[in-house]
């Protein structure tokens, strides 16, 4: 009996492709349009991603919603390496994704990233 693939087979090349936008980089904004210690959203392809700048001027990805009721994070408020969501002050772990205040308890999905030129990249998967 042939298996039953309803939405078509997967050869090679749709495979490879898959596995090279899982390690694109994406450019995400200047260096300079996150201030120290802020946050700013960016949108692609569909997704909310919220980029971080901390105090020791690195720079930090994660999605951009709150996990708790998908309150966009950059309209939040950062100290340190906390993002503190707008709608509730739950708290997240920006560097680490960790959540670390109620109501949230699942954490953030975090994504590397880095600066090139003045700009910052995210790698995207």
């Amino acid at each position: 009996m042939k298996p039953n693939f309803p939405y078509g087979r997967v050869n090679a090349a749709s495979a490879n492709c898959r596995e090279a936008k899982l390690d694109q980089w994406v450019e995400a904004c200047g260096a300079d349009e996150v201030d120290e210690e802020d946050v700013i959203r960016f949108d692609h392809g569909g997704r909310t991603f919220a980029i971080y700048r901390s105090p020791d001027d690195e720079y930090f990805a994660t999605d951009g919603q709150c996990t708790h009721e998908k309150v966009h994070l950059a309209d939040g408020l950062v100290m340190d390496d906390i993002i503190e969501c707008p709608k509730h002050n739950g708290r997240f772990n920006y560097k680490t994704g960790e959540a670390r205040g109620a109501p949230v308890c699942v954490n953030l999905r975090t994504y590397p990233v880095k600066v090139e030129d003045g700009r910052v990249l995210i790698q995207l998967g």
